[in-house]
């Protein structure tokens, strides 16, 4: 659900390269979500097929995933299950901000003002059966690994990573922490060159690793 440990555990700044050789659990739907919200035209519209069927997480996925496999990076994608019972309350929250920012995108629009519209946009991103399925395609079509979790992803990788299955989990949540992951990497399916929201400055992101033994013992 995001917990947000960011100013309570030390992080160590890597280079994508540096974790090369290394299996990585990377939390399908985080990454996916990522995709799209990024992957945009300059007034916030996302890639769309001839059918009008949104396409942007399809592309993240094909070229990040390339890239990862080009620097001798394995990925093994993690894709969540059923919610928790406990998450009900919290789904509805985020499907209420998603209505709030739609709302502030169209004002955006008949406004003219194209950043703004494009920063709300992405805020409206949502994530459809059909666009899991077709990422699980895409996958399969690159023999890229996946695993469907039974309920929370982070479990599910945490797990593999505890088995041996994996040598990281990748997510931008901390949550994986809390189920005992022992190594986990950040800004993995992110990293790169990004232009800060309202400001023409771009900033350099790299990935983060977190151990959880150095964790507990500071």
């Amino acid at each position: 659900m995001g917990v947000n440990l960011r100013d309570l555990v030390p992080k160590t700044t890597v280079e994508l390269k540096d974790l090369s050789g290394k299996s990585i659990a990377i939390d399908a739907y985080n990454a996916l979500y990522q995709f799209l919200a990024i992957i945009r035209q300059p007034d916030g519209t996302p890639l769309k097929d001839s059918q009008g069927r949104i396409t942007s997480h399809l592309s993240g996925l094909l070229y990040r995933t390339a890239n990862l496999v080009e620097l001798g990076i394995k990925p093994i994608y993690v894709f969540d299950g059923i919610p928790p019972a406990l998450k009900e309350a919290e789904i509805k929250r985020r499907m209420r901000m998603k209505e709030e920012a739609l709302v502030k995108y169209e004002k955006a629009i008949k406004e003219g003002k194209i950043e703004e519209a494009r920063m709300y946009a992405q805020a409206t991103a949502t994530l459809k059966d059909y666009m899991a399925e077709d990422a699980k395609r895409l996958l399969n079509l690159m023999g890229i690994p996946w695993v469907q979790a039974p309920s929370e992803e982070e479990a599910q990788a945490s797990y593999m990573a505890k088995k041996g299955d994996a040598d990281y989990c990748a997510s931008q949540d901390y949550d994986s922490l809390l189920y005992g992951a022992p190594k986990l990497a950040r800004n993995v399916t992110i990293s790169g060159r990004r232009k800060l929201p309202r400001k023409p400055v771009y900033v350099e992101v790299k990935p983060e690793i977190v151990e959880l033994k150095r964790v507990l013992e500071e």
